[in-house]
């Protein structure tokens, strides 16, 4: 395949800087709504265009969205630990957010922040499609957690 031209190279460059790759870990109910807010909302749909990234390696944000467990949160720790720098991670959901309804279960652990930091809590028991994008706005407004002034 011959060489793009400098001018090509460059547009294609600016364009893949401004797109928003998502890990979506969903776990239980919540993973379901998140699903359905980023196909049916057009504005999360242009902020998540591209298809869903092979591995954790080269995305911009991880999403949780359900019920941890204690049996997934080490899965969940693997995930977060091949985040590229800066880790930014989502909290979609009672569940995530807190074990939700299940809190008192003796397998459920009391909010994925008991096993990553997360930077937005997103509340709702599912939260409704409105949120997952005022959560990922509030997420890229701010500087993500350790990354310093």
């Amino acid at each position: 395949m011959a060489a793009l031209p400098e001018p090509v190279r460059l547009v294609l460059d600016a364009g893949r800087r401004y797109r928003l790759s998502v890990l979506d870990v969903g776990l239980a109910c919540c993973a379901v709504e998140f699903v359905a807010a980023s196909l049916g909302d057009a504005a999360v749909a242009r902020l998540a265009a591209d298809p869903p990234e092979p591995g954790p390696r080269t995305v911009d944000v991880m999403v949780v969205a359900g019920t941890v467990t204690d049996a997934m949160a080490p899965a969940v720790l693997a995930l977060w630990e091949q985040l590229p720098e800066p880790r930014r991670v989502l909290s979609f959901g009672a569940c995530s957010n807190t074990g939700g309804p299940y809190w008192d279960s003796y397998c459920v652990t009391k909010g994925v922040d008991q096993i990553v930091p997360v930077d937005v809590y997103v509340p709702g028991c599912p939260p409704r499609p409105a949120a997952l994008l005022h959560g990922l706005r509030q997420l890229f407004a701010a500087p993500p957690e350790g990354a310093g002034p």
